[in-house]
């Protein structure tokens, strides 16, 4: 017998696709299907740190600011584990990263529409509806929903030399370095690459840290009451309206809103500057090189040589010597490669896609066929589309998108 047709198939289970999943279960009659190639669920393993923590509320969590009531939200899952009480007394000043994990991981065993280790290696329209294949099944559905999340940017002078030495910070717990006694050098100014030192300079013994930026400065983020107005449902609509110069020009006055470091990893990276220094009497294990670029690397596994341009007043090295580097250069949307046969068929704008007000992309089939994007149009919808605070507020815009009424006020 043929399959049925789904009302909608989603592509990729990270936070986004199941906040998602999340709000369309209770939704009486909407089929969907979410397929996801990993055998399990895990959020950023490489970097769940254990003293990392979520740089936005607890109530930025999947459901909440849609559906306070829902029992998919963060403190269903502390209530159904117990440990309401203890959560509050212990007073967190923000969630730590790896119970977020764990939260996510208990939505995720709740939800019949999620499929791990299904991996989508083609989706193509016809006769009405998007089918993707996987080497087991053929899912056919009338809407998609792209959320295979952001890919790690890698400078191209190390895209040749990734290995166990040189790697991207997103797979560091992965790799799980030695890295006592060796030289480690950290490349990129962002939250990751400053919650990695703090990680190797408070737990490690590396014979150094230097942390290399091309920001003038490690630069706090910026998370005022005004700051955080951005990420407002009121003002993404009004930034989705804008020219697309305007938005870049917005996107990088804003920048820090978002790619700042939080305020207390850089205090902590201080204060154990400091004890190096003064306590330990081990002055320069960290070395930290701002408006530094690396414009080259040579030798080999044994000795990395990253040359170095500065431009800012300090004194910079030319050439610093490194036994393991890690990058923490950040990540870029691309267009899933399953989604080839429909490539030629989205409509984009100075290269980037198109993304309408109900997050569809604008393309050349059915206008009752939608393809929806999720985390990928910051280019569209501004600094929070990569972010968690709006994840619940997007899903439910694309909800009532394919249900053609308002079934969550957004």
């Amino acid at each position: 017998m043929n399959a049925p047709i789904l009302d909608y198939a989603a592509v990729g289970v990270g936070p986004a696709n199941m906040s998602l999943a999340a709000l369309a279960h209770p939704v009486e009659g909407l089929r969907g299907a979410h397929l996801e190639r990993r055998e399990s669920f895990s959020w950023h393993p490489g970097l769940l740190l254990p003293e990392a923590t979520l740089q936005v509320s607890l109530l930025k969590d999947l459901v909440t600011l849609v559906d306070p009531t829902s029992p998919f939200s963060f403190l269903s899952f502390l209530a159904s584990e117990g440990r309401l009480y203890r959560f509050l007394a212990a007073d967190f000043p923000a969630v730590l990263r790896a119970e977020f994990n764990q939260y996510l991981q208990w939505v995720a065993g709740r939800l019949p529409s999620l499929t791990f280790g299904a991996d989508v290696h083609s989706v193509d329209f016809h006769d009405g509806a998007f089918h993707l294949r996987t080497v087991e099944q053929e899912v056919t559905a009338r809407h998609l929903v792209l959320g295979t999340g952001l890919t790690p940017s890698v400078p191209e002078p190390f895209r040749p030399l990734l290995g166990p030495t040189v790697f991207h910070s997103g797979e560091f717990l992965l790799r799980a370095p030695e890295v006592t006694g060796r030289r480690v050098v950290v490349v990129g100014g962002g939250q990751s690459g400053a919650e990695i030192v703090r990680h190797l300079a408070a737990g490690a013994a590396p014979e150094s840290i230097t942390w290399v930026s091309r920001r003038s400065s490690f630069l706090p983020m910026d998370d005022s009451p005004f700051a955080n107005d951005l990420y407002t449902p009121d003002y993404v609509r009004r930034f989705h309206a804008l020219p697309s110069g305007h938005k870049a020009r917005l996107l990088e006055q804003q920048r820090y809103t978002s790619d700042g470091i939080d305020l207390q990893v850089l205090q902590d990276i201080y204060r154990l500057s400091y004890r190096d220094e003064f306590i330990e009497n081990n002055p320069g294990r960290l070395r930290f090189l701002a408006d530094c670029a690396v414009t080259a690397v040579e030798g080999g596994p044994g000795e990395w040589k990253l040359a170095v341009e500065s431009s800012g007043p300090d004194d910079a090295p030319a050439v610093l010597a490194a036994d393991i580097v890690i990058l923490s250069t950040g990540y870029a949307y691309a267009l899933p490669d399953f989604m080839a046969p429909l490539d030629a068929r989205l409509r984009r704008d100075g290269g980037m896609l198109v993304v309408g007000d109900d997050f569809s992309v604008a393309w050349d089939g059915p206008a009752e066929n939608r393809i929806y994007l999720q985390n990928g149009a910051r280019h569209s919808w501004g600094v929070a589309d990569p972010n968690l605070s709006l994840l619940a507020w997007r899903s439910a815009v694309i909800l009532n998108s394919m249900l053609g009424e308002t079934r969550y006020p957004v």
